[in-house]
């Protein structure tokens, strides 16, 4: 029995990506397609497809061979406005190399995205 499924796809997505293989299969739910869309968008994995299993459903992922790590934040720590640097240099390895999902009033966002609309939330996810 799966418990989160967000760590389960970052951990199929890190997995298959260093296997080399050019797509995998994860999960579905509204919260793994907002994280897969921001990947996406970040350029991290290509496109990715909902398949119908007659239960929760599952996603195929194109991947790019472009994430060296990819995992969740737990426990989710509550970020506010100006305490982004503090979390970059925790669980990124380089300044302005990579993202922190961060879940807001305005939806799943990356951390520089938070910091232009001036707003805090909890971190979920981390890939780069």
């Amino acid at each position: 029995m799966r418990h989160d499924t967000v760590a389960d796809v970052m951990s199929a997505i890190k997995n298959a990506d260093r296997m080399g293989k050019r797509d995998c299969v994860t999960a579905a739910s509204k919260l793994v397609k907002e994280v897969l869309t921001v990947m996406q968008k970040e350029g991290y994995i290509g496109t990715f497809e909902f398949m119908d299993d007659g239960k929760s459903g599952k996603f195929k992922v194109e991947l790019k061979s472009r994430v060296n790590d990819c995992n969740v934040i737990k426990p989710r720590y509550s970020v506010k406005i100006g305490e982004f640097e503090k979390w970059e240099k925790r669980f990124l390895p380089a300044r302005d190399f990579g993202i922190l999902l961060v879940s807001t009033t305005k939806g799943l966002v990356t951390h520089e995205e938070a910091k232009k609309q001036k707003l805090g939330g909890k971190l979920l996810a981390y890939a780069f």
